[in-house]
This record gives C-alpha cells, structure tokens and sequence, in this order.
C-alpha cells in the first residue's frame, strides 16, 4: 500500500503537497518530542528553544491542509485513489496526536518545574523513555524514506513493554505499594509513563500505514 502512494504522488501534485507537508509534520514532532522530554527530565526551568504552542498549531494547520488536499483530489475526479486518500487522512491524525502528546509533555514540565526523578524507577522510566524516543525516530524516518523493509522491522520488534511498563509504573503508584515520591512527584510519574505509552502506540500506527491497507493500520501487517 505504501508503495502505491508514492506512485500516485509522483503525479500529483496535490498528493505530492500533501505528503511534503506529513513530512514537515514528522520533522516537527521530532523537534517537539525531544525538547519536551528534556525539559521535564533535565531542566529546573522547563524553558525551551521553540514555541511549543505555536508549532502545535502549525502541526493543527497542517492536519487541516492536507485533509483539504486530499478531499479536493477526491472529489475531482481521484476516486481509484479512495484507498490511499484515506491512509493519508489516517496518518495526519496519528501525527497530530504524537504532537499533543508531546505538548502534554511539556505542559507536565511548566507544572513540575524541577526536573522529574523516577528515585527506584529511574532505570524502567529511562529504558521506556529510550525505546519510545527509538521507535518514533525510525518510524519517522521509515515513513519519509518509503523504507518497507526498516517498517516491517519495527512491526515485528514493536516495544509491546513500553505498555506493560507503563501500566507497572502507574499501578505501582497508584496502589499505594511505591510510597517513596511525593503526590506531585507520583502523578507527574503516572502521567509521564502515559503519555509516552500514547506515543509509541501513534508512532507504531504510523508505521503500520506503510505495510498495510487502510482498515489494518494500527494492526499487525
């Protein structure tokens, strides 16, 4: 399927708008995603060097876009193109999300201003950290170097514990049975596993766009 539209792209030059702009979307995320993590994990201040709010909106503004791109292309004429229209339309929408997630990251950073310790869980948060960070860079680059083959790797490898870890790291603070962090230290913990488990999940729908057909994204090829 992934194959199919970059084809179709090549002679069009809505299309080709359209996924220039997933592109620069993906390379936002990217950004927004790193300097978030940073901020909440390595900085006493939360300042960062981009507006995390105005390229959220960008990331919105391009949602939009390409919706529009893809229904005018539609709608003219590009009905043999329905199937991959709608896996575009699919991927914005995880895009987006990667992108309010990371923003939540950041929001999480303002509200907890030190730098957030995981004290005993700092080794599982770091290795949940580091795969999530992993698998959204090579989803990210499989996607824009057309790479079926990296895809269909990271489909295989898909890092089911980043899930079971949150879940872990979230029960345990929950349930009273780690009582070694503060209330604020414990519910920015919980909401850090969360959103980094949300992360993965849309970075791993991404990747499923690339091997499979509309109505398996988000499902093994």
């Amino acid at each position: 399927m992934f194959k199919q539209i970059f084809e179709i792209f090549k002679s069009n030059s809505l299309h080709e708008q359209a996924l220039e702009e997933c592109h620069e979307m993906l390379e936002i995320v990217r950004e927004m995603f790193n300097e978030s993590v940073n901020s909440l994990r390595n900085s006493d201040t939360a300042e960062i060097p981009i507006d995390i709010y105005a390229t959220d909106k960008k990331i919105n503004e391009f949602e939009r876009d390409v919706r529009r791109k893809v229904m005018t292309h539609l709608a003219v004429g590009g009905k043999d193109d329905i199937g991959s229209g709608l896996i575009l339309v699919s991927v914005v929408i995880d895009i987006e999300r990667i992108g309010d997630y990371t923003k939540n990251i950041y929001d999480l950073a303002k509200t907890h201003p030190k730098k957030l310790s995981a004290g005993s869980l700092k080794e599982t948060l770091n290795d949940m950290e580091n795969s999530t960070k992993d698998f959204l860079n090579k989803a990210i680059d499989a996607f824009k170097n057309q790479d079926i083959d990296l895809a269909r790797q990271l489909m295989t490898n898909y890092k089911k514990d980043i899930a079971s870890t949150s879940n872990e790291i979230v029960d345990s603070l929950v349930s009273g049975k780690n009582d070694e962090f503060t209330t604020d230290q414990a519910s920015a913990l919980c909401l850090y596993a969360r959103y980094l488990k949300r992360i993965a999940a849309h970075s791993r729908n991404l990747v499923s766009s690339i091997v499979n057909p509309f109505e398996r994204i988000g499902y093994p090829e």
